[in-house]
């Protein structure tokens, strides 16, 4: 079975009985979290708006139908909803009108894919490689602060994103091979 088919098992499930959506939460979480912070760059606010997303998503779950595209796709149209309300009520509180964000745009079915693609490698690359990766992209921590959560050196840091980043390369090279297999990433 193929990661749609089981993907849309997960989804009918969930529509049956909403306590199965745990595991959509847990399979997109990092897709959401990481959307809302790179468009919010606070990480508070990043938690608010991906909960809301998760939370909008579990009460409209049977209304999703199947269209061509990914269900991280229909979360990622929910999450910039959830952004859109956000900046609205928070130019409202400001007394300003709703910001002309750059960051928030329409976001093609092709990109949310390739986002969702790159999400799938980061969760093959070794744990600690994929904790900086998290750490540095998704979080926007500094090397410094990185260094510090995980009790190692700045230039340990430093030779594991680099080391991530190129097996996330590798791992990208031999995705775009017609019939390679994409063995695991090594640490």
């Amino acid at each position: 079975m193929d990661k749609v088919d089981e993907e849309r098992l997960l989804v009918e499930a969930a529509k049956k009985d909403p306590c199965r959506f745990a595991e959509l939460y847990e399979r997109h979480f990092a897709l959401v979290y990481a959307y809302a912070a790179r468009r919010l760059g606070n990480r508070t606010e990043a938690q608010d708006v991906t909960s809301e997303a998760f939370h909008q998503a579990l009460s409209n779950i049977g209304n999703f139908e199947w269209r061509g595209v990914p269900f991280g796709a229909w979360l990622i149209r929910i999450a910039a909803n959830a952004l859109s309300d956000h900046w609205r009520h928070a130019a409202r509180e400001q007394g300003n009108p709703a910001p002309d964000n750059p960051g928030h745009g329409d976001v093609s079915p092709e990109e949310i894919e390739q986002r969702a693609q790159l999400f799938r490698m980061v969760d093959r690359l070794p744990a600690v490689q994929r904790r900086v990766i998290q750490m540095r992209f998704a979080e926007e921590k500094s090397i410094r602060e990185i260094a510090q959560v995980l009790r190692k050196t700045e230039g340990a840091v430093k030779q594991l994103q680099f080391r991530a980043l190129d097996n996330l390369r590798a791992l990208t090279s031999q995705k775009r091979k017609p019939g390679k297999n994409t063995g695991e990433a090594n640490g």
